[in-house]
């Protein structure tokens, strides 16, 4: 069964049968009750994928699928693999974390306080992490002085070696001058961090 633009049933409905849960949830719980053997294929597409994470990032109990299709998505590559996540509630979904079939695990940071840092100390990530120290959802460009904190308290933690430093996501949501000055603080941030603890 193809079903295209999936984006357009991806939204919040404030009307009709299903109430205000997207269409797309009334989907997935269909597709959810299927046995694992049934004689059916589902195929969505979107060219608007942004539109889809809110809806898909809301259903935890799809996380055992996902640590499947991205294990098929990245069996056999030849490269560095990388997922990003952002916005969720990291708390419940965190024993995935490890469980995730990539090398590197790409996380907002910065616009939950830093929140995971006592979950990291419990339950120690062994995979590389990007960290997210500018907060990309803010019109306010950190200071030096900020991200410098950020990138401090992210190095108690991790090896420098697993360590990348990012924002948060990305920045099309700030105008040009404010994405070019928080990527300027955040450069300037991390070379300091760099010579500070003489890292190469």
């Amino acid at each position: 069964m193809v079903l295209e633009d999936v984006d357009l049933v991806a939204q919040e409905r404030t009307f009709g049968p299903f109430g205000s849960n997207p269409v797309l949830f009334e989907l997935m719980n269909e597709m959810s009750g299927l046995a694992e053997d049934a004689d059916v294929a589902f195929v969505l597409t979107t060219n608007r994928p942004d539109a889809l994470e809110p809806a898909l990032a809301a259903r935890a109990d799809e996380l055992p699928l996902v640590v499947k299709a991205v294990g098929i998505v990245t069996q056999g590559l030849d490269a560095k693999t990388v997922l990003h996540t952002c916005y969720g509630n990291y708390e419940d979904i965190y024993g995935y974390f490890n469980r995730l079939p990539v090398d590197q695990l790409d996380l907002e940071m910065s616009n939950s306080s830093l929140d995971l840092l006592d979950r990291f100390r419990r339950d120690p990530l062994k995979k590389e992490i990007a960290f997210g120290v500018i907060d990309v959802h803010s019109h306010v460009v950190e200071t030096q002085a900020q991200v410098a904190e950020r990138i401090e308290k992210a190095l108690a933690i991790f090896d420098p070696q697993k360590l990348v430093i990012d924002p948060d996501c990305g920045l099309k949501t700030r105008t040009v001058d404010e994405a070019k000055a928080k990527l300027e603080v955040m450069v300037r941030a991390a070379r300091a961090a760099k010579a500070e603890h003489g890292f190469a």
